[in-house]
C-alpha cells in the first residue's frame, strides 16, 4: 500500500520468512475452504481486527452480509447490496471466487510493513494441483497513527489497504514509479472512492510534512493529499492524512533524499 524503497509490485518479489508463515496452514484444510472462498484470515487475525476489516469492507461494497466465517473465510452475498462501490464489489467476486488463494494475517508494529503489503506464498512438497498463494498483511496499529481531515481518513484505512493488495493480486496492477503519478492501482482504487462520494487519493507516493518545530522529540512527519471536485464552484478541495513515519515505518534513507 506504501513503497517500500519505490519497489513497484512484482509476482516475484520473495520474503522467505513470510513464505513460512502462509504454511502454518495445513495445505489440504487451505484448499477444502477455498472450495467456499479464496480469501481467508489466519486464526491469529483476533476478532476485533476481523470484525473492524469486515465492517469498513461493508461501509466500502455496500454488501451487509459481506463477513468472515467461523472457519475464517470471507463470505458475501454478491446480489444484496445498498449502495457502496459496485468497482469494489466486483473485485471482492473476482477476489472470492478466483483461484488465487489469499491468505490475510495480522502484522501489528512490524518494522517490515506500513500499513498493508502483499508477498507470494510458497506450498510446502509437491502439490501440483494447488493454486497460487498471496498473504496480504495488515500492520492495523498503524493505521492507528493516522490524523488528519475525516474525509481523507475514511478514504485511507484497513479496508481500503486490503482493496489495494487484492487489486495486485486480481489484476497484477502496478503502483506508481514517479511521484507525481497515482499508479495502476490507485487510479482503480480512486475509482472506488468517487462510486462512494469520497475523495480521491492524489499520489502514491507520501511527501514530508514541510514544517520546522523546535523540539526535542525526533520525528519524520509525513503527509498524504486526496481531493474532490465540490459543486456549486466546481473546485477542487484538497484533505489530508498525516502521521509518523518512525513509528509506521516505510520511510528508507533514499526515499526522504528524493522527496524533500
Amino acid at each position: 500500500m506504501l513503497p517500500r524503497r519505490g519497489i513497484v509490485f512484482s509476482k516475484l518479489t520473495r520474503a522467505p520468512w513470510l513464505i513460512a508463515a502462509v504454511l502454518f496452514f495445513a495445505p489440504a484444510d487451505l484448499l477444502a475452504e477455498q472450495s467456499r472462498s479464496s480469501v481467508l484470515v489466519r486464526e491469529e487475525v483476533s476478532p476485533a481486527h476481523r470484525e473492524q476489516l469486515s465492517k469498513r469492507l461493508r461501509k466500502i461494497t455496500g454488501l451487509p452480509g459481506l463477513r468472515f466465517d467461523s472457519d475464517g473465510a470471507l463470505r458475501l452475498t454478491p446480489d444484496v447490496f445498498a449502495g457502496g462501490s459496485e468497482t469494489a464489489r466486483r473485485l471482492l467476486i473476482d477476489s472470492v471466487s478466483g483461484r488465487k488463494l489469499i491468505v490475510i494475517e495480522e502484522a501489528n508494529d512490524s518494522s517490515q510493513v506500513a500499513f498493508c503489503r502483499v508477498v507470494p506464498g510458497q506450498w510446502r512438497g509437491n502439490f501440483a494441483a494447488a493454486p497460487p498463494v498471496f498473504v496480504v498483511q495488515i500492520d492495523f496499529a498503524d493505521f492507528d497513527q493516522l490524523v488528519g481531515d475525516d474525509r481523507a481518513l475514511e478514504s485511507f484505512n484497513p479496508g481500503w489497504g486490503l482493496l489495494h493488495e487484492l487489486d495486485h493480486v486480481v489484476h497484477d496492477s502496478s503502483d506508481a514509479t514517479a511521484i507525481d503519478e497515482t499508479g495502476e492501482c490507485e487510479s482503480h482504487l480512486n475509482q472506488m472512492r468517487r462510486e462512494c462520494n469520497l475523495p480521491a487519493r492524489v499520489s502514491y507516493f507520501f511527501t514530508l510534512l514541510p514544517v520546522k518545530t523546535e523540539t526535542p522529540f525526533i520525528t519524520r512527519l509525513v503527509r498524504l493529499a486526496f481531493e474532490e471536485r465540490q459543486p456549486p464552484a466546481n473546485k477542487m478541495k484538497r484533505y489530508w492524512i498525516v502521521w509518523d513515519a518512525k513509528a509506521v515505518g516505510g520511510l528508507e534513507q533514499n526515499q526522504v533524499a528524493a522527496l524533500r
